[in-house]
């Protein structure tokens, strides 16, 4: 693994670790690209403040401590600042004018919601035809916009109803990313942790449509970062269902 680009901060107040220590981190364990994508922030019209996402009063500190370690350590690994985002229609006017000052370099797509925070995360259990039909409509929808660099976490709907109906609903879903050669990640976090994803279920679908992937760490500790196990493994998974992986996005 040479480029991790889903690496979080303390900012999304469910991370821990400084800035500085994932950099150190990602060295030490071999990454020659390092992109930090917190959870984005976002300008709620009514004033909601999310537990789970950095804050608009964050976003230029959050840029102001990447840069200076982006020069620091020039001569060791290339940082790369971006944030891991929602496909939220109804909201990007104000998040793409909150962002414009700065000097952003990428965008992932992790759906974690349909609408905001406050409604239907895609992570719960659920049988919900209408619900897997949402959520696969959105991540199309967002990716066809050209804003993401690549699909986070594609399996972190939880669907628990009849496999003939998920298998309708997600072979659509890598059909349609493989059209845009939109890459899809393997989730290091997830499979780590033991969560419901990376389900091999559908690294079956995507192998089969031929979808590229690429590692993400998810990393929300440095000491993430350094788990090599981890990622071997990952490795391995994508061997066993015979899915090409990428080393990097590319993106300079």
């Amino acid at each position: 693994m040479l480029a991790n680009y889903h690496t979080h901060t303390k900012r999304c107040h469910h991370a821990r670790g400084e800035d500085r220590e994932y950099v150190e981190a990602a060295i030490e364990t071999g990454l020659e690209i390092l992109g930090f994508s917190d959870h984005c922030p976002w300008v709620y019209p009514d004033g909601f403040v999310s537990g789970i996402r950095m804050t608009p009063a964050e976003t230029e500190e959050y840029f102001d401590s990447l840069e200076r370690l982006k020069s620091e350590y020039k001569n060791d690994i290339r940082i790369y600042i971006g944030f891991e985002a929602e496909y939220t229609p109804e909201l990007m006017e104000e998040q793409d004018a909150l962002f414009e000052p700065y000097p952003l370099d990428y965008l992932i797509l992790g759906q974690h919601f349909l609408g905001t925070d406050d409604y239907c995360y895609v992570g719960r259990p659920t049988d919900q035809e209408d619900v897997l039909i949402q959520y696969v409509d959105s991540v199309i929808e967002g990716m066809q916009s050209g804003r993401y660099l690549y699909l986070a976490h594609p399996d972190l709907i939880y669907f628990t109803g009849d496999s003939t109906i998920y298998d309708k609903h997600m072979y659509r879903l890598c059909r349609e990313l493989k059209e845009l050669d939109v890459p899809l990640e393997l989730n290091v976090l997830g499979m780590a942790d033991h969560r419901h994803y990376p389900s091999e279920h559908f690294l079956n679908i995507a192998g089969e449509a031929g979808n590229p992937f690429i590692l993400g760490i998810d990393a929300h500790t440095p000491e993430q970062l350094r788990n090599r196990q981890a990622i071997e493994r990952a490795e391995e998974l994508c061997g066993k269902h015979g899915i090409r992986l990428m080393d990097d996005m590319a993106l300079l």
